[in-house]
């Protein structure tokens, strides 16, 4: 039986990562070693993304430069992910550097794959797993934790290439997502993500997002629950009453609108229009008292115009979001999108995508302004320099800001403490621990 130390990269979004948890599951099930480490691993796998160009290029660097570790330690890499799913044919034959090749759905055939490696042969075992999702070995710390409630897709904007990478939406059986929950043991946050969290259950006739939430919520293990990817024409009352009224449901949604043009969003493949998103924002706002609200937009679709882009500007001001981010619109092959007139230069793409991080980090300023002199519930991440970090409500792990506070004594991490906000900036909170430690 193969007995060997393995080391991982991650790339990409958090749903990769869950799947790259469930690769780490396998390697633990066959009782193997892994390190953070690459120096001494001997097999490397690298979970690859391919959502964007520079996402795929990033994930090939990593493969490239990780070829050097056979000086050392190093025997085998994996190349697994979106990457190898979407590309395999042009990726093979190039990429020389990986001896082992699967798809997102492939655990499963890991080890049986690395003996045919280590048996001498180059593998493509893309896509011939069973897509059981097995177990996993989490990678994050242990008071936070992610469940992937969904694979695919079926909204089809006319940019994206999921679909052709995930296929069809797939929500994942109610009472496996309860029982994995409930294995992850004591959890301060738990995060549920899919590429649209909102279209939960509707691939069997029903929208079940909102009795999901209520079912993991029931779990005693589980002290907080956080939804990102909230589709807004999919945000429905019973979602709505759910979040307002469960008190272990952080008053917070990540709803990507991605523009707020009717032109834009039709040629996008978006389902909402401008009215509708501004409608949704304050219903939200006086349905749940004082809920955050995050997007994000694309900046550079063919045919936008500097109007359009104006138009964009001004609706971020009117919105006042709490957290934003912007991308430049990237042309991705085999794409709606790939072959439409009125292309927009990339240096016009930058400029806007400058331009509405400058505007976004006034409105955020400005609503960070107003928790100076309050107190909040942190839930504190660990170290940072000589203070602490954590974050609070209506900050997700890994793309919103923090709050970095001092302490008169030693903290744990996974804690919540009440932290007085002394200042902030247009990213960040600052301030100092009151608990009596």
């Amino acid at each position: 039986m193969l007995k060997k130390t393995f080391g991982m990269l991650f790339f990409g979004c958090d749903k990769n990562r869950v799947d790259g948890e469930r690769l780490l599951g396998e390697i633990a099930r066959r009782g193997c070693p892994v390190t953070d480490d690459l120096s001494e691993a001997q097999i490397l796998i690298v979970n690859t993304c391919a959502f964007l160009n520079a996402a795929r290029e990033e994930s090939i660097d990593a493969i490239v430069g990780a070829n050097r570790l056979r000086e050392g330690k190093l025997e085998k890499i994996v190349v697994t992910g979106c990457l190898p799913e979407k590309f395999i044919g042009e990726l093979y034959p190039a990429l020389t550097e990986g001896d082992v090749f699967l798809g997102v759905k492939d655990a499963d055939e890991l080890f049986p794959a690395l003996e045919r490696a280590y048996a001498g042969e180059r593998v493509n075992a893309v896509g011939c797993g069973g897509g059981e999702r097995g177990t996993r070995a989490v990678s994050t710390p242990s008071h936070l934790k992610y469940l992937k409630i969904a694979d695919g897709c079926f909204n089809h904007c006319t940019y994206c290439l999921i679909p052709k990478i995930r296929g069809r939406y797939v929500s994942y059986p109610m009472e496996e997502l309860v029982g994995e929950a409930r294995s992850l043991g004591e959890t301060q946050e738990l995060v549920l993500v899919a590429q649209d969290t909102t279209r939960y259950g509707e691939d069997g006739g029903k929208n079940r997002f909102a009795e999901l939430i209520a079912a993991l919520s029931a779990l005693e293990n589980i002290r907080h629950i956080r939804l990102l990817y909230c589709y807004p024409e999919a945000i429905t009352e019973e979602l709505i009453a759910e979040v307002r009224d469960d008190p272990k449901v952080l008053k917070y949604l990540d709803i990507p609108m991605q523009h707020c043009e009717d032109r834009i969003l039709k040629r996008m493949g978006r389902r909402s229009c401008k009215a509708q998103l501004l409608s949704l924002t304050e219903r939200l706002r006086r349905e749940i008292p004082g809920i955050a609200l995050r997007s994000t937009f694309i900046a550079g679709f063919p045919s936008e115009t500097e109007e359009e882009h104006r138009a964009l500007l001004s609706f971020l001001r009117e919105v006042r979001l709490d957290q934003c981010g912007f991308f430049a619109y990237s042309r991705e092959p085999d794409t709606p999108a790939y072959g439409m007139e009125g292309q927009v230069h990339p240096s016009t793409k930058k400029r806007w995508v400058r331009e509405l991080y400058e505007a976004q980090a006034e409105i955020s300023a400005r609503n960070l302004t107003a928790w100076r002199g309050k107190t909040v519930s942190v839930l504190c991440d660990g170290r940072s320099g000589d203070g602490w970090v954590g974050r609070t409500y209506f900050q997700a792990p890994e793309i919103d800001g923090t709050v970095l506070f001092s302490a008169r004594g030693p903290l744990k991490a996974g804690e919540v403490y009440p932290v007085y906000i002394e200042d902030s900036d247009s990213y960040d909170l600052f301030g100092r621990c009151e608990a009596n430690l």
